[in-house]
């Protein structure tokens, strides 16, 4: 498979999912896909964009919180497994990736992520070995954590995805039915907690025939609950309130204040 080919749109499937594995709504928002996918036979192309080579240009000492620059660099290393991976085995290894590298960091409790020291563990080529195994593929492929030549590849999906959108965007990007006449692309949505099965495809349907109103651009507010993830210890039934500011919440930039 060439890079062009790989970067095509399929009409084989009904949505491309641009995925970043270190953004925490890309794992929340997957995981509502995945319940509408099961309950609606809706085909998923899981598809990669790289924060890290997003924001290739900004300084990030200044322009993001403190951590960000080792996420989301740890994202990239972990793209290029997946790329490495999608040009020898092909689409449909792509989706066992994303569940398995979620579940290895997104699941953890903090505990489990403190026991396993996760962030300096995050992307290695032994973590990559392990993500590679919970997802049926081979280990081997983890050396290419450190193979940047797949990093060309990556930033041209990014900067497809980025086209069907605009730039000033997040992650993920999802485009449904692509390839048709009837092809719409949207940032997000952005979700802090996973549907129940009741309400997925009910919130998706909705989802789907907002944005594909012409004259639809945007719906947003800043204030939201915390992410509903494990490794946070934020899973609550009454969980807290947050500001948030160009991607992260409001507070952790001295420019913030």
């Amino acid at each position: 498979m060439t890079t062009e080919e790989s970067a095509a749109p399929d009409t084989e499937f009904d949505l491309e999912f641009f995925w970043d594995p270190v953004c925490p709504f890309a794992w929340i928002t997957s995981r509502w896909v995945e319940e509408v996918a099961a309950q609606t036979a809706m085909r998923v192309d899981w598809r990669f964009i790289s924060l890290r080579l997003l924001n290739k240009d900004k300084d990030y000492a200044t322009e993001f919180p403190p951590e960000y620059e080792r996420g989301h660099t740890a994202g990239l290393r972990f793209l290029r497994v997946a790329a490495a991976v999608r040009h020898e085995l092909g689409r449909q290894p792509m989706g066992a990736l994303v569940k398995a590298f979620g579940e290895s960091y997104w699941d953890l409790t903090p505990q489990q992520a403190a026991e396993r020291d996760i962030r300096s563990f995050l992307s290695t080529p032994d973590h990559a070995a392990q993500v590679l195994a919970a997802a049926g593929v081979p280990e081997s492929y983890a050396v290419s954590v450190d193979d940047n030549s797949w990093d060309v590849e990556l930033e041209a999906e990014t900067e497809l995805a980025l086209s069907r959108t605009g730039r000033d965007v997040g992650t993920p990007i999802l485009t449904h039915r692509p390839g048709t006449p009837q092809e719409l692309s949207f940032f997000g949505p952005v979700i802090s907690r996973v549907p129940d099965p009741v309400d997925a495809v009910k919130l998706w349907e909705s989802v789907t025939t907002l944005a594909a109103f012409p004259g639809f651009a945007e719906m947003k507010r800043s204030l939201r609950e915390a992410p509903q993830l494990g490794i946070t210890g934020a899973i609550s039934d009454a969980p807290k309130f947050e500001d948030w500011k160009g991607g992260h919440r409001a507070g952790h930039l001295a420019s913030d204040k």
